[in-house]
């Protein structure tokens, strides 16, 4: 209906009769109900306020995103939304367009926009839209671009330093080869000492060799090799390959490993690795003797969970932001890119990781890999079944 036949109206009110009028609300109400099925059919939040920020009506969408219900019918929207000032915003005559975070009922990046709503019968303001947008798919699949391409720089990166030191290791290789063959012409005393030394640069040589194709394969995007794999298998395993390191520091391990813990279809090799880096990230943040290491397993229908915690020096709050991003450590000796290879392999394999720290309390990582299909149960059998014939 438009705002002229509305002008019209309001002027003829006093002269219209009974009747006429009952048909003009009817069809108001119907065109109100249209209006509403339609902002109510949006993946948008719609909210109109009055002119003082007061909500007069609130579709489904901005409910969900906001956490709200329609007891804010009539109720200042602003206090809701923490981090929104009505007076910064609220400017007559100006469209507003904002980012905004929230944190409740879920993390979400939304984008939303405010305009003015002009009065028919005057040229002052007397209420607002607000528009709002969900960009928080859009926004983490840029963040996972950008992560993509980073990685991608990375690994070409990675490949031209290897096969720069590839070549000469293997020129070392071919040339202690030939010092081999000569010493075996010395006299057995003069030999010996030589010999040793000759085995000291061939075991250097293998050590960097090993060190070299380990890097690839951790950087190097590849396809998992799922099997079914017992994880707490997996992470005895590994505490194994790490005993002699744990117990030089004095550090105690304690497991928490819940019975009947289901095989996963995972990539057994992957996922040791995922292990021994962040038990690696956990011991090293101990400081001292006397560490501790918790490691804890748990499942339900959908998914289980690895968790290794510590009560090193924890993480701190400016650093959270940029553990993933390759070269960020807080470690002298460190690379940077042992988190960014579990997080990939973790991703791989459909799952997610989950950090929890405290400066000087330790730090917690969590992580969530879908279980599979959910199984199926079967109802338990009745004592009695009634047949009808």
């Amino acid at each position: 209906m438009k705002s002229g036949f509305l002008e019209k109206l309001l002027s003829r009110l006093d002269r219209i009769d009974p009747a006429e009028a009952q048909q003009l609300l009817s069809r108001l109400i119907r065109e109100k109900g249209f209006l509403e099925q339609v902002f109510e059919a949006l993946h948008e939040g719609v909210l109109v306020l009055d002119e003082d920020g007061r909500v007069t009506f609130i579709n489904g969408a901005a409910q969900k995103f906001f956490g709200l219900e329609d007891e804010i019918i009539g109720e200042l929207l602003m206090p809701r939304i923490p981090g929104l000032d009505w007076e910064a915003i609220a400017k007559p005559g100006k469209t507003v367009s904002r980012d905004l975070e929230i944190f409740y009922p879920e993390n979400r990046f939304l984008n939303f926009y405010l305009s003015p709503i002009d009065s028919p019968l005057d040229a002052e303001a007397f209420g607002w839209v607000m528009l709002v947008r969900d960009q928080t798919a859009s926004r983490r699949e840029a963040e996972d671009s950008m992560e993509s391409e980073r990685l991608n720089a990375l690994t070409l990166l990675a490949a031209g330093v290897a096969h720069e030191i590839g070549n000469p290791l293997n020129s070392l290789d071919i040339h202690l080869q030939l010092l081999d063959r000569k010493l075996k012409k010395l006299p057995p005393g003069d030999r010996a000492p030589l010999e040793e030394n000759l085995d000291t640069a061939r075991r250097e040589i293998q050590r960097l060799d090993t060190i070299l194709r380990q890097f690839l394969e951790a950087i190097r995007p590849t396809t998992p090799q799922r099997d079914q794999c017992d994880l707490h298998q997996v992470i005895n395993d590994t505490l194994k390959l790490l005993e002699p390191e744990l117990a030089s520091r004095d550090i105690a391990v304690e497991l928490d490993l819940e019975d009947g813990f289901p095989t996963m279809n995972l990539d057994s090799t992957q996922f040791q690795q995922v292990i021994y880096n962040l038990l690696r990230n956990a011991y090293q943040a101990l400081q001292g003797d006397g560490g501790l290491i918790r490691i804890s397993t748990g499942f339900n229908d959908y998914e289980c969970r690895i968790s290794i915690s510590d009560n090193g020096s924890g993480i701190p709050p400016e650093q959270m932001g940029s553990l993933f991003e390759p070269y960020q450590t807080t470690k002298q000796s460190g690379t940077g890119l042992g988190l960014l290879i579990v997080r990939r392999v973790v991703r791989e394999h459909g799952g997610e990781i989950e950090i929890e720290s405290e400066p000087k309390a330790g730090t917690s990582i969590h992580i969530h890999i879908p279980r599979g299909p959910k199984p199926v149960r079967l109802l338990e059998t009745k004592d009695k079944v009634i047949d009808i014939d």
